[in-house]
């Protein structure tokens, strides 16, 4: 189908508003669970909610009826720690009820605070120590070719996941096999838990690495709607048969300015009356 280029800027400016509205009640739900623990890993949750809302509002294959469907594209959580915003999504996407989110991290919830895929529809895989992801993405991948399926494996992690050996060799792995069927998402949030991701161990230039080790790689504004779609896009228009990364630069607690200062911000506590401000910013974030 053609379309002239009003009608194809109709278009997009239409996927672009679903997506923030997905974004949006996201980002509600995130603060709905928080609020029921009184902390956790809110931060990282806002920050990475128009990433998750971009992959399930406009990339993903799936049935929400079906979660276990065997021509699913698989959406691998290698960072356990963010389910809080991987189950705000998943309700979104009508794979969980909306109601369930209010079970959070109670004891015989299906949503513990750590991802756990014997527990959760729709996770792939459990959440813990940082790095495995990558691996296991590598192995569905070739698991996936050898089956002739055309499903394809998003592995989602984080920049300190960047610090951790198994991921690089798995990245020399797919890039060795070719699997054009693995799409990496990288949130560079430049924060982790023993402080700024660049006094930790510095990983840039990231673009570069990854483009060494045989991947293509793109780099942009994991916050901005249209600079992810576009990343997207151009991924999808590599035919290397290389694997490919989104490298997603992203703001903590964005969306929520009480939240996206705040010092010791990779676990985050906050008070009670907080949360209730933390709502009303959002919704003025919308507006403006």
């Amino acid at each position: 189908m053609s379309y002239a280029p009003n009608e194809a800027e109709d278009a997009v400016d239409a996927r672009k508003s679903e997506i923030a509205a997905f974004a949006h009640r996201m980002r509600h739900h995130v603060i709905d669970m928080g609020e029921a623990q009184g902390q956790g890993y809110v931060g990282q949750a806002l920050g990475v909610s128009d990433i998750l809302a971009t992959v399930y509002r406009d990339r993903l294959r799936f049935r929400p009826e079906q979660p276990q469907w065997p021509e699913r594209d698989r959406f691998l959580l290698s960072i356990g720690h963010y389910a809080i915003a991987l189950y705000a999504a998943l309700a979104e996407a009508g794979i969980l009820d909306v109601e369930e989110l209010d079970t959070y991290a109670t004891d015989g919830s299906r949503l513990p605070m750590s991802a756990m895929a014997t527990y959760t529809p729709g996770m792939e895989i459990s959440g813990g120590s940082l790095g495995h992801g990558m691996p296991l993405a590598v192995g569905m991948g070739l698991g996936l070719r050898r089956r002739g399926s055309r499903a394809l494996v998003y592995n989602f992690l984080s920049d300190g996941e960047l610090n951790e050996g198994a991921t690089w060799e798995a990245a020399m792995s797919a890039a060795h096999y070719e699997l054009d069927n693995l799409v990496a998402v990288a949130d560079l949030n430049a924060l982790q838990a023993d402080g700024a991701t660049d006094s930790v161990l510095r990983a840039d230039p990231l673009v570069d690495k990854w483009e060494s080790f045989g991947w293509r790689a793109v780099r942009v504004d994991g916050n901005d709607l249209s600079q992810l779609l576009r990343g997207f896009e151009e991924l999808d228009r590599d035919e290397s048969g290389r694997p490919r990364i989104l490298l997603c630069d992203t703001t903590v607690g964005k969306g929520v300015p009480l939240l996206e200062n705040r010092e010791k911000a990779h676990f985050m506590r906050v008070d009670e009356h907080e949360w209730q401000i933390a709502r009303e910013q959002l919704e003025g974030s919308v507006e403006s």
